[in-house]
Order: C-alpha cells, then sequence, then structure tokens
C-alpha cells in the first residue's frame, strides 16, 4: 500500500509569517487521513492539490488552537464541495462540545453527517479500521487531554505469500507532549516518527513548565523506539534557525528530517 504524508503546518502556537500551525494528511492507497487541523489548513490543502472530498477520517489531537482552529473552515468547505456520507472525527472529549457547536449553528442539508468518536484510553487502542489500515491513538502527556496516532497497514495473506518477513507500513504522530517512560515502546519500530521538537537543547526548564519536548528529547524518543526515520516540527516562533532543529537532532538520532511546510514524505 502507498503511504504518503504531507506536511501542511510546521508552526506552534504564535504566528510565523511563513509557516502555518500543526496540520497533516497521511494519503492511503488514494484515501486521506487528516491529522489536526491548524488555522488555514484548507489553503494548505489547496496548495498541495489533496481533495476536499476524500478524506476518510480526521485526527484531533487536543483543542489547543494551534490544532483545531482551522476545522470549521474545513468542514464547511466540505460540504460545500459535495462531501457526502459519514465523516469520523476523532479527538479528546471536550471537542464534542465544538462539534456540536458547528451542528448547531454551520451545518446545512448536505448530506456530510459528521460522526464523533470521543478518545479517552490509558493506553494504544484501535480506533479507526479499514480493509489495509488500523488506527490507534494513545494519550500524550500535555496540559489538557492529548493524544497521538499511530497508523499501520494491515498485513494480509497475499503480502505474506511474496514476502514472509513483510511487517507493513507504519507511521506515528506525537503531537505536544513531555517525555514520559511509555511512549517509545507505544511507537516502536515505525518506520516514520513525527515527534514535536518545539524547544532546543538548554531549555528543557521551559519545555518542562508548558509540557514540551527538546531536540534531544523528539531524538532520543525516536532511538529508543527503533523508528526508521524522524521528522519534527512545532518550532517555536522565537526560534527561526530551523537547521539547529536538525543539527541537534541528528547528534542523537542521524536519520532525522526538520520540516518545512507542505514537504511529502513516502513512508
Amino acid at each position: 500500500m502507498d503511504l504518503t504524508l504531507t506536511i501542511m503546518g510546521t508552526a506552534s502556537a504564535m504566528p510565523i509569517s511563513d509557516r502555518y500551525p500543526s496540520a497533516q494528511m497521511l494519503s492511503a492507497g488514494g484515501r486521506l487521513f487528516l491529522i489536526d487541523c491548524g488555522e488555514g489548513c484548507q489553503q494548505q490543502m489547496r496548495r498541495a492539490h489533496l481533495s476536499f472530498v476524500k478524506i476518510e477520517a480526521i485526527f484531533i489531537s487536543h483543542i489547543h488552537g494551534d490544532h483545531v482552529f482551522g476545522l470549521f473552515g474545513l468542514l464547511n468547505s466540505m460540504a460545500m464541495y459535495g462531501r457526502t456520507g459519514q465523516l469520523h472525527i476523532y479527538g479528546p472529549q471536550p471537542l464534542g462540545n465544538i462539534i456540536q457547536f458547528f451542528r448547531n449553528y454551520f451545518k446545512d442539508d448536505s448530506g456530510l453527517e459528521l460522526v464523533y468518536h470521543p478518545l479517552n484510553m490509558k493506553e494504544p487502542e484501535i480506533v479507526h479500521r479499514s480493509k489495509d489500515l488500523t488506527v490507534s491513538a494513545f494519550p500524550l502527556q500535555h496540559k489538557l487531554p492529548c493524544y497521538g496516532f499511530r497508523f499501520d497497514e494491515v498485513v494480509s495473506e497475499k503480502h505474506l505469500f511474496y514476502n514472509p518477513s513483510y511487517k507493513g507500513k507504519s507511521y506515528a504522530y506525537c503531537s505536544d507532549t513531555k517525555p514520559f517512560k511509555e511512549l517509545p515502546s507505544w511507537v516502536a519500530g515505525v518506520d516514520t516518527l513525527y515527534h514535536e521538537a518545539t524547544y532546543m537543547n538548554g531549555m528543557e526548564d521551559k519545555a518542562l513548565q508548558y509540557f514540551h519536548s527538546t531536540t534531544a528529547q523528539a531524538a532520543l524518543c525516536a532511538k529508543e523506539a527503533g523508528a526508521g526515520r524522524l521528522i519534527v516540527g512545532h518550532y517555536s516562533s522565537r526560534i527561526r534557525d530551523y537547521e539547529a532543529y536538525l543539527h541537534e537532532c541528528a547528534e542523537i538520532f542521524p536519520n532525522t528530517v526538520a520540516a518545512n511546510d507542505l514537504d511529502v514524505f513516502k513512508i
């Protein structure tokens, strides 16, 4: 199965003139899965030539604005573009109030049915299945309920017939979080790991204060998880030397990429 990741936003909470807030799109054989939906997400989708009507599910890590403020505009545009049927939305329980507000005040008669799935788990659980992909959610440690997501290809008998050692492609998304001991095991062995790296080395106290991670902490998670590749983002608006993020991570985990908006990665 072809897995392609498009990074639509790499900034954190404060605006940056040349970067958008958190949003990513994972394409699985042409089906689209949106991960977070920061402000301007739909404009980035247009620039990346991503379809508004092929999104199968939306996964929201938490309800800080830089991860969710683009949701209303995107849902409205999806309806205007003729997206019908069920749209599954996964997120922490408080997101339900936001979805209900949209239903009450902006819902039209387009035929778009929003199916909200509240997340409330203590360890990884599969929350979404299709014939060739499973999506697991797991709790992160942030200032409010926050979840990461892991996407795993379903390995079929056909795969194993041609390659008995085939393990399937995998991607994990770790949004805003401070480090904690269970996380590397929850994303163990993924082909590509996205991990926020808001702060540079030497800023551990500030990272801890705001429940975020440093470059070294993100790289150490990837190393302990045995990930194939690390992508970092969610850059602080105070730091504009993005190559420094890459260099600090690569000292611990060499196969690191410091993401830019609209980067595309094959998983």
